[in-house]
Parts: structure tokens; sequence; C-alpha cells
């Protein structure tokens, strides 16, 4: 009790001391001041700042949903995250690195078609010479060109079947409500097939090491605890993040 009184009477002796300080810092310091306005306006130039604005915001919200569904940065994230869970490392690599590794990984594969995006509907809007609806279409376009690409016939069957749709004819008319959960979950699948395959030769090692371990008699010894530094030796010698990367990068068709 004592102890805390006296941590209180240290405090309020500190906050003391900088009063001066800080009384005397009012003169020099200038603290900037914000002054919002909303107001009318009957020059088109500000109507269209303020739709970009808007736009810029609602695709900043719906910017995850965007990155994780109609991108290549599922299979990317999943896939690390079964090697981690394969060498048994805990939380080596962190999930800081694992998704800014996905991340960057992502912007890499998906390079071409944001470009295609920028050049084709972004600018074009920028610069007033398409309508927002026209850029939205023309935005889609390349999207629909990649995910058309890593999904399945028979996952784009099940929503049509579903939703009573006819078949499109090319890719323009496939609409993104059908073509994007296609895409996720075809996604899904194909990480977890990649991921499975780099399980099996860990699976291997664990299953050599409590075989040693039961026939030698040592049942209380944890066979994770023997089989890790082998997971870590293997990985190392194969140089498995370069294998793991460039089948990621391969995949990609």
């Amino acid at each position: 009790m004592n102890k805390k009184i006296g941590y209180i009477f240290f405090g309020f002796f500190i906050f003391l001391l900088f009063i001066p300080l800080t009384v005397h810092a009012e003169s020099s310091v200038v603290i900037p001041g914000f002054d919002f306005k909303v107001g009318t306006s009957d020059q088109p130039q500000d109507v269209m700042t303020s739709l970009q604005i808007l736009l810029l915001l609602t695709v900043l919200s719906l910017a995850p949903a965007i990155l994780i569904l109609m991108t290549s940065f599922t299979r990317i994230v999943i896939v690390l995250s079964f090697v981690r869970n394969a060498l048994a490392t805990q939380q080596m690599p962190p999930n800081q690195v694992i998704i800014g590794l996905a991340l960057f990984l992502t912007l890499f594969v998906m390079g071409p078609t944001f470009t295609e995006v920028n050049q084709k509907a972004l600018q074009p809007y920028m610069n007033g010479k398409i309508t927002q609806q026209q850029a939205f279409n023309e935005a889609a376009k390349p999207f629909k060109q990649f995910m058309i690409k890593q999904t399945r016939e028979k996952d784009i069957l099940l929503f049509l079947n579903y939703a009573k749709m006819d078949k499109p004819k090319n890719v323009d008319q496939m609409p993104l409500s059908v073509l994007v959960p296609a895409f996720a979950i075809s996604e899904l699948k194909t990480a977890f097939q990649m991921g499975f395959m780099i399980f099996i030769p860990f699976l291997i090692i664990d299953m050599v090491v409590s075989s040693i371990l039961m026939a030698m008699g040592m049942m209380m010894l944890p066979p994770v605890m023997i089989s890790l530094p082998f997971k870590i030796l293997l990985f190392i010698l194969v140089d498995g993040w370069y294998l793991v990367v460039k089948s990621l990068l391969e995949s990609f068709h």
C-alpha cells in the first residue's frame, strides 16, 4: 500500500515538473487546425471531385474482400500457412511475415492485371473519357480473364445451375456474382492440394522418428521435439522457400 502511495506522489511530482515546460512551449508550438465545410457547387469539376472521393472510399472499404476473393492472395497465404504447420515451428515465421510475403507475391502475380485495369479503366475515367459504369465494366474484364483461367468448370456450373442461368457464350458475359465464389472455392481446393503435397515429406519424418522412439522405449519423449530439427534441416537442404514460391508462381497459368 505504501508503495502505491509513493508511486502516486512520484507521478504527481513529475506532472508538476512538466507544467512549466508545457506553458513555455505554447508560445512556440503551433497546432494545426482542420476546417471541413459541406456546401453546394455549380461547377462540374467540384462535383466530379466529390464523386471521385466517394468512389475511392467505397473501393477502400471493399479492398480486403477484393484482395482475398478476386486475386491470387487466397492460394498463396494458405500454402504458406501449410508450410509453417508442416514444419511445426509454431509462430515461425510470424503471421506478419506470411501476410507480407503473400501480399507482395500477390502484387507480383497480379501485376499485368492491375496494369491493364489502370490503362483501360482508371486512367480514362480520371481523364473524363469514360463514365463510372464504363470504367467498372472495363476494370472487371481483366479480373474475369484472370479468374476464369484458375477456376474449374465444375465450380462455375455449380453456381450457374443454382441461379438457373444459361452458360455464357464468353467471359465478358460471365457475371461476377457467379465467377467470384466459383473462383474462391477453386482456389481453396488448389491450395489444399498443394498443402497436402507439402505435408507428405514432413509426415514421413514424423513417422520415422516416432517408430525409432517407440523401438527404443522412449515413449514419454515427444516425437515433435526430435523431428523438428530434421524437418528444418531437410527444408534448408532442398531450399524449401524457393521451391514453394516457384510452385506457387508456376501454378498460376
